[in-house]
């Protein structure tokens, strides 16, 4: 997993390194001096700008640019402070005016032409801790940062003005990280293999999903569960009758329209998901209540849809009255339905508060996806694009969550874990064109890969 730091928590972990700020500073100067070089393929005779300030930033700046120099490159540097308009012709700009701290508006000049720009921790003026741009940015082709990654670096608008990020080691300590992206190979040590002696219960999940009109995302959810490795998938839609367009694989149970279930049934279930397609007539709200709320549903419960609509003001009460691990897969519509803070002024700390509030996993859906638990804990998917902003890719999500915990992975890193082979799947699929159904197709492609990485 990579590290992921506020600004705050660098600059303490910065203030407790054992090396003084200079031997720090060199050690950045030389990483943000490679990365210059190899973007320019080669140094002597090419034209360096460094644009640098008079923080730490701008000293990592000034360090790269005497090594440059050193190697024969023709540099010129700028005071972020009286910078002309435009930038004089160069084969490659180095931003180091502002860092991941800045949080007033601060306009670059200009480039003379199309120019490639090294960003030094994050383009200057984009703010670390949210991904807001404050003023007007260079857009980065790379971003070299130190040590650890910043919220900025994932979240848009931040995330897109970044370019390709990488990640320099400085020798600062960052072992107390809280927040962490996820990387295929831990998604590959979370996913158990099937015993050679296994049968469709050990992975059982049980979908209460779907109503008159909307079976599609019961479909979906379902499909998705099977093909993430459930060994047997039961859908229930509260009264619901005969549907023949249901997956092949997937049992048909019946429910009424108040969900009232056999709940000594559940203990069969190694998961089990609520809300897809629902519906939000009363008799189903109050039913979905009932059951989240039930004490004796101890099988790890996922909530999403017009479940998460169904417990809206109630949810604090009805969670607490549950023994069993429980996961909510907001988009940022249905987190403030559950009374979360607004996360466009900061995801980080509206998944983390939610989480808290209500001792579950909480997973925020969006172009990073946030997965927090009670304790403060963030697990970053990065993988996915707007490929999944189309109807219905959130109940294969649940889908595939649901199957993983059901397989045995813990909550958190079930909902982590799930997020990342989502987001494999589309990145399998065609840019333009693609729906949610493509994707329970490729979910057995995308989980194969993860081998392969």
């Amino acid at each position: 997993m990579i590290p992921v730091v506020t600004p705050d928590e660098m600059a303490a972990i910065d203030a407790a390194a054992p090396e003084p700020v200079e031997v720090l500073i060199e050690r950045a100067g030389s990483a943000v001096a490679r990365h210059a070089v190899d973007l320019l393929g080669g140094g002597y005779g090419r034209r360096v700008v460094v644009v640098h300030g008079k923080g730490n930033n701008g000293a990592d700046g000034r360090s790269a640019a005497r090594r440059l120099r050193h190697r024969g490159v023709r540099v010129v540097e700028i005071d972020a402070t009286n910078a002309p308009g435009v930038l004089p012709p160069c084969d490659l700009v180095i931003d180091a005016a502002y860092g991941t701290g800045l949080q007033r508006d601060y306009v670059a000049a200009r480039l003379h032409d199309p120019t490639p720009v090294l960003a030094v921790d994050i383009p200057s003026g984009v703010d670390g801790r949210t991904g807001e741009v404050h003023g007007r940015p260079l857009a980065a082709t790379r971003t070299v940062t130190f040590a650890a990654l910043k919220p900025g670096h994932l979240l848009e608008p931040g995330r897109s003005l970044c370019g390709d990020v990488r990640l320099a080691d400085i020798g600062l300590d960052v072992s107390g990280a809280s927040i962490h992206v996820v990387e295929a190979a831990d998604v590959r040590g979370w996913l158990p293999r099937r015993p050679v002696d296994s049968h469709k219960w050990r992975s059982a999940v049980w979908a209460i999903a779907g109503s008159a009109g909307m079976t599609g995302a019961a479909h979906l959810t379902s499909a998705a569960a099977m093909r993430a490795g459930a060994g047997y998938v039961r859908l229930s839609t509260p009264g619901g009758g005969d549907d023949p367009a249901a997956p092949t694989e997937v049992v048909r149970v019946p429910i009424d329209r108040s969900v009232t279930i056999d709940i000594a049934d559940t203990r069969r279930f190694g998961a089990m998901v609520v809300g897809p397609g629902l519906g939000r007539s009363p008799e189903v709200v109050d039913g979905v209540r009932r059951l989240v709320g039930d004490p004796k549903v101890e099988s790890p419960l996922l909530i999403d849809g017009d479940g998460l609509s169904a417990l809206a003001d109630s949810a604090a009460g009805v969670l607490s009255a549950r023994h069993g691990s429980t996961v909510l897969t907001p988009h940022e519509g249905e987190l403030l339905v559950l009374g979360g803070p607004d996360p466009h002024h900061d995801r980080v700390a509206a998944v983390r508060e939610l989480a808290r509030r209500f001792g579950c996993i909480v997973l925020l859906k969006g172009p990073s996806t946030f997965v927090a638990d009670p304790d403060g804990r963030v697990l970053v998917s990065t993988v996915g694009d707007q490929r999944l902003a189309t109807a219905g890719t959130g109940d294969v999500l649940s889908g595939v969550i649901a199957a993983f915990l059901a397989r045995g992975v813990p909550p958190f890193e079930a909902a982590a874990a799930g997020a990342y082979v989502h987001g494999c799947a589309a990145a399998l699929g065609p840019f333009e064109g693609l729906v949610a159904g493509d994707l329970v197709s490729l979910l057995p492609r995308a989980l194969a890969r993860l081998e392969d990485d």
